[in-house]
C-alpha cells in the first residue's frame, strides 16, 4: 500500500519526503527524545539515511515497513510513527508499533493519537490479528500511551536492546484484533 494517508481529526500520517529532514532532526536530534530508544541523538547526516532508507522501504513489494511522517493540520511534522508487519507464518499476523513525538508536543494527547492512527492502519488497512510494542521499562509516559490506546501491558523481554550503558530490558505492550474492535 503506497502511499498511506490517514488521519485523525488533529493529525495525519503521510508518507516521508526528503524535505522532512529538518523536522525529523529536531525529533531524532533531541537528547530528551531519544533517552530511552536504542540510539544516541542523531545528526543531520543520519537523519538523511534514515529517511532514504523509509522511502526505499515504501517501495517494497510486499511492503512490510511503514514508516510515516506524522503531521498537525497544517503540515508541521510532530512525530516519527512506525508499524512494521511481522515476516513469518501466517503471513501478516503481527506488526510492531513504534513511536517518537518532538519534546515539545508532549503532553497534549499527540502521542496516543499516533498510536490510535497506527493501531487503525494496522487492523483496519493492513489486516493485522496482534499489534504489539516495546519499550523501556523507564519510559512511563510510552506506558500511559499505549495502555490508553487499549494495548495490554504483556510482560519483559530480559536483554532485548544493547545501548551504550549495555543491555537494556523492554516492556511489550500488545492489542488484539477483537480488542479493537470493540473499543473502535
Amino acid at each position: 500500500m503506497y502511499p498511506v494517508t490517514i488521519s485523525s481529526p488533529r493529525l495525519g500520517l503521510r508518507e516521508f519526503t526528503p524535505d522532512d529532514v529538518d523536522a525529523m532532526l529536531a525529533i531524532y536530534g533531541d537528547p530528551r527524545v531519544v533517552e530511552h530508544m536504542s540510539f544516541e541523538p542523531r545528526t543531520r547526516e543520519q537523519v538523511e539515511t534514515t529517511i532514504a532508507g523509509v522511502a526505499a522501504a515504501a517501495q517494497a513489494k510486499p511492503r512490510t515497513d511503514y514508516s510515516l511522517a506524522a503531521v498537525l493540520p497544517g503540515g508541521e511534522l510532530v512525530a516519527f510513527a512506525r508499524i512494521a508487519v511481522d515476516v513469518g507464518h501466517p503471513a501478516q499476523s503481527s506488526a510492531q508499533i513504534g513511536f517518537a513525538l518532538r519534546a515539545d508536543r508532549w503532553r497534549r494527547g499527540l502521542g496516543i493519537e499516533v498510536v490510535r492512527l497506527l493501531l487503525q492502519l494496522g487492523f483496519e488497512e493492513l489486516g493485522v490479528y496482534r499489534i504489539w510494542g516495546a519499550r523501556s521499562p523507564a519510559n512511563e509516559a510510552s506506558a500511559r500511551v499505549m495502555a490508553k490506546a487499549g494495548m495490554v501491558e504483556e510482560g519483559v523481554m530480559r536483554g532485548h536492546i544493547k545501548v551504550a550503558a549495555g543491555w537494556r530490558d523492554s516492556v511489550v505492550h500488545s492489542i488484539l484484533a477483537p480488542e479493537w474492535e470493540q473499543g473502535a
